[in-house]
């Protein structure tokens, strides 16, 4: 019998699973997963369990039953210590395993800073789900918090902690919150909204070291500055796990092509970890957000199958932050000319390239996405102004 073998237990792992059974593999399936839990997304820890709105099983891609009814063999809190490519078999410390296809979903882990004081009690990293219960925790037991790093997930915690009642200062290296993703005229509004709410931002300054005997005191910034801190959260980026990979191609993630094949004509991925080609941005792009782990499944999976589908979505990502929720579709980065369409917090905003939308993010608009998408999709030039008119609807421009 035929045994596909995914390497991976989050969203993608299970997602990628789903898809094996759903396009009629019925072979056998391992999933190996190195958490204890059952495949969860991410997206909630930092946003609903986070904030106390949403509890753990909300988070689950399945419940448990699914993976006993899809004979789906789990494989949790298994650490997978090598691939032989040549021999196709996943390397275990319970022993070999044998496959005929192999989807590496392994996702990433946070950037850990290496700074005197990191190993102190008090310092946090959000990514893993017991780690979103235990900063819920936090939140109720302490008064002063600092964020280190103004990312989506910095900005993300910063918003949870603010709201229930904790002082919050966000310290970022550069000069803005997202910064390189947005632009400076974008990057303000965030800066704006984080403030209007009573955080306290610290930017363009580095952290020297945490401060404390047992637990985490203060945080030391690069200036010499001492800000006193009950608990810290790191947000400082995620490194792709790419050491399962050894012997494929590894560039920034697992390189692969638009049909998330990898050096290995038999081997895939998907999800965080894999640096695809997309066919319409022209280059490869290694994207960490829930769409591509909820997307990229499905074509993985056809790939397995021996059927040719491409993986051509543009990246999708999603953000709520106070009394601000955004919804971004597209590639640009933060140099792209920027035309905004609305005011104040309802507005959209174009990323224009050569004449040509490359992104689009609405700020508190709806049901806007798809016209967005298809502005990007058509390749057509617009006119700058037609495009800032909301009398001119995005079929029109």
């Amino acid at each position: 019998m035929e045994r596909f073998v995914i390497i991976g237990a989050g969203l993608a792992g299970a997602k990628t699973a789903e898809h094996l059974r759903a396009q009629g593999f019925d072979g056998a399936i391992t999933l190996i997963g190195e958490e204890p839990l059952h495949p969860y997304e991410r997206p909630p820890l930092s946003k609903g369990i986070l904030k106390g709105t949403a509890d753990a099983e909300s988070a689950f891609v399945h419940d448990p039953q699914w993976y006993t009814e899809n004979a789906v063999e789990l494989l949790l809190d298994t650490q997978v210590t090598g691939i032989d490519l040549d021999d196709r078999r996943v390397q275990l410390p319970s022993g070999d395993l044998d496959f005929t296809k192999l989807a590496l979903t392994t996702g990433a882990r946070p950037r850990h800073l290496d700074i005197p004081g990191a190993d102190l009690s008090g310092v946090h990293y959000l990514r893993r789900l017991p780690e979103a219960e235990r900063l819920r925790e936090v939140f109720a037991e302490v008064g002063r918090i600092v964020v280190v790093g103004a990312g989506w997930i910095g900005l993300e915690v910063a918003a949870a902690a603010r709201e229930s009642g904790v002082d919050v200062t966000v310290v970022e290296a550069a000069e803005l919150p997202l910064l390189n993703v947005l632009g400076p005229r974008m990057a303000e509004v965030f800066a704006q909204v984080h403030r209007s709410h009573g955080v306290a931002l610290e930017l363009g300054v580095g952290v020297e070291s945490f401060v404390g005997t047992d637990r985490v005191a203060a945080v030391r910034l690069s200036d010499g500055r001492n800000l006193a801190a009950d608990a810290v959260v790191v947000g400082v980026g995620v490194v792709p796990n790419v050491e399962p990979a050894a012997g494929l191609t590894i560039d920034n993630g697992v390189l692969t092509d638009e049909h998330l094949r990898t050096s290995h004509p038999d081997v895939f991925a998907a999800g965080d970890v894999a640096n695809a080609f997309h066919p319409v941005l022209g280059r490869h792009i290694r994207v960490e957000h829930w769409a591509n782990a909820l997307n990229q499944p499905a074509v993985a999976a056809a790939g397995m199958l021996g059927n040719e589908a491409v993986y051509d979505r543009l990246p999708y990502f999603y953000t709520d932050q106070f009394d601000l929720g955004m919804e971004y579709v597209g590639y640009a980065d933060g140099g792209a000319e920027v035309v905004v369409r609305g005011s104040g917090l309802e507005f959209i905003a174009f990323w224009l390239r050569e004449g040509r939308v490359a992104a689009g993010m609405n700020v508190n608009v709806w049901d806007v996405v798809e016209p967005i998408r298809e502005l990007i999709l058509s390749g057509r030039e617009v006119d700058p102004s037609r495009l800032a008119d909301p009398e001119v609807s995005l079929d029109e421009v």
